[in-house]
């Protein structure tokens, strides 16, 4: 390697002209933080075994990188004085900030909800949805039973309002918003529960109520569109496989699913003004998705009205399973595949029998604690289980969320949403003590705030790559520690992300007719933009 990368050199300095970079932001072990770093010079030339880029290769077009707005994330920013509010706020949407482009919320309750177990509408049997009111996500908190809360107006309503207002007053307000149930209103549900955890079941919807479910997504998204707000897409229900009635869910099978899509929830759709809004089915892990593709684009109702398939990450810590990710693009290249949810997840958490060594969470913490994030710390619930072990080792936050990205990314997906966007010191609130990590944790009670380093590495590729740009072509690194990804952007530039998760090391890269040596720090993401 040393042999290679000094003779790379020697022909990197006969070589011209040169061409420098506009951009070169690092996140590191070390210590960077979406940092200014020095211009990486390109010149004209070749050498073999570089790792290459194919302008010509252009594949799909990226929808946006973001996270998700919860209850559990109104709570925590509620418990902050408001300009520490408005700061996290521009921070995370602003484009002086990450500019996030995409986000996910919630239609009703969830697991980051602080008390849980509502709907939109709990009035039973109220099939035309009259009783249908955004009051729970609109009333704020009281200071009495709430003694945290600063802002006692501020809920999901006004954190919404707040994001599209920072959008509005800039030039880049691309905002691609999800949005997705757990779980449809109780009465609407074989077991009319939100959930069951002591029979491990979410319950069904009933297909009684397909067309009422439809119609209460609708009133969903006309009272935000009446408040200026609109949805980019949705996908009908959050984990249809359940979750084993550990929080707010509801089964929904592949072919209920179809028929759901095809004969109720488009239809009402497209009658009610929403006809742009786009439908993403499955909305669960990856390895999983094949029964609901299978079933939802063989329908031909539903696939006519189905742009594409949500996934989760949580089928491995270690691989975005690419060979799953090729072939839903070949069996359904005109559907894209975008990443909705993923976190951190059991943080913090003692296991179940059978689970160990959740104690190195406690061991080492992760609130205002960099290395945490940096190194192999992390667990998840399948941990030391008898199932999946080589899926699911003791393994690295931040590597886990860049090589994802990267890898994802040349495996056809489109975009990545994180789920909670801030949460608090211990990963919460939530109501079904269902801890995990966010990009931004608070203690509000001591005022401080900790932007986790995964959360520069999401804002370097939310600022790099952007709604419109397209994904180009890579060649396999040559070290298993190297991951590089690369888009063609819409003004003509090429902005590269590279992780390297070991050692600091040079190699060679080449981008059309250019050739550069990059040096990647130790354990580090670096972002390149290069006008050629």
């Amino acid at each position: 390697m040393k042999h290679v990368l000094f003779v790379f050199a020697l022909i990197l300095g006969a070589c011209s002209p040169c061409v420098k970079s506009s951009h070169v932001w690092v996140s590191s072990a070390a210590g960077d933080k979406c940092a200014d770093k020095q211009q990486v010079r390109f010149y004209k030339g070749a050498i073999q075994g570089a790792v290459i880029i194919n302008p010509e290769d252009k594949r799909q077009t990226i929808d946006g990188f973001g996270n998700s707005i919860t209850e559990s994330s109104a709570y925590v920013l509620a418990c902050l004085p408001p300009d520490q509010r408005h700061a996290i706020i521009a921070e995370m949407y602003g484009e002086n900030g990450a500019n996030f482009s995409a986000s996910r919320t919630v239609v009703g309750a969830s697991d980051f909800t602080v008390e849980g177990n509502y709907s939109f509408d709990d009035v039973p049997d109220d099939y035309m949805l009259t009783h249908f009111s955004m009051a729970v996500h609109q009333d704020g908190w009281s200071k009495a039973q709430y003694p945290d809360i600063k802002d006692e107006h501020f809920d999901v309503w006004q954190f919404m309002n707040e994001i599209h207002a920072v959008k509005l007053a800039q030039q880049d307000s691309v905002w691609n918003l999800v949005a997705s149930p757990w779980t449809a209103p109780a009465w609407m549900k074989d077991n009319n529960m939100f959930y069951d955890k002591a029979n491990r079941y979410g319950g069904s919807l009933m297909s009684k109520y397909f067309g009422a479910f439809s119609r209460y997504y609708v009133k969903f998204l006309q009272a935000h569109k009446d408040a200026g707000i609109r949805f980019w897409a949705i996908t009908p229900e959050n984990e249809p496989m359940g979750n084993d009635g550990s929080w707010e869910s509801m089964h929904l099978a592949p072919q209920a699913e179809a028929v759901l899509i095809g004969q109720h929830l488009a239809p009402q759709l497209h009658e009610n003004g929403f006809g742009d809004v786009k439908i993403l089915c499955f909305d669960q892990n990856t390895f999983e998705a094949a029964p609901y593709t299978a079933a939802v684009f063989g329908d031909s109702l539903a696939n006519l009205y189905t742009d594409g398939v949500a996934l989760h990450w949580y089928g491995s810590t270690v691989s975005c399973f690419p060979d799953v990710l090729d072939s839903l693009h070949a069996a359904h290249p005109d559907k894209r595949l975008i990443h909705t949810e993923g976190c951190i997840d059991n943080l913090g958490r003692d296991g179940w029998p059978g689970v160990s060594d959740y104690a190195g969470y406690k061991e080492s913490g992760w609130f205002l604690n960099d290395d945490f994030w940096w190194t192999p710390s992390a667990t998840d619930w399948a941990y030391s289980t008898p199932w999946w072990p080589e899926w699911h080792p003791k393994y690295t936050p931040v590597h886990r969320y860049a090589s994802y990205i990267i890898d994802g990314l040349n495996h056809w997906l489109t975009g990545f949403i994180d789920w909670n966007c801030v949460l608090d010191s211990v990963g919460g609130p939530t109501h079904v003590n269902n801890n995990c990590g966010a990009e931004i944790m608070v203690d509000y009670v001591n005022g401080q705030i900790y932007y986790t380093p995964y959360y520069y590495v999401l804002k370097q590729f939310s600022r790099s790559m952007r709604p419109g740009d397209v994904v180009l072509g890579v060649t396999e690194p040559p070290l298993p520690q190297l991951h590089v990804c690369a888009v063609a952007k819409q003004d003509g530039s090429y902005a590269i992300n590279i992780l390297n998760t070991g050692k600091a090391l040079a190699f060679p890269l080449q981008i059309g007719d250019y050739i550069a040596n990059i040096e990647m720090p130790e354990n580090s993401l670096k972002t390149i933009i290069i006008s050629l």
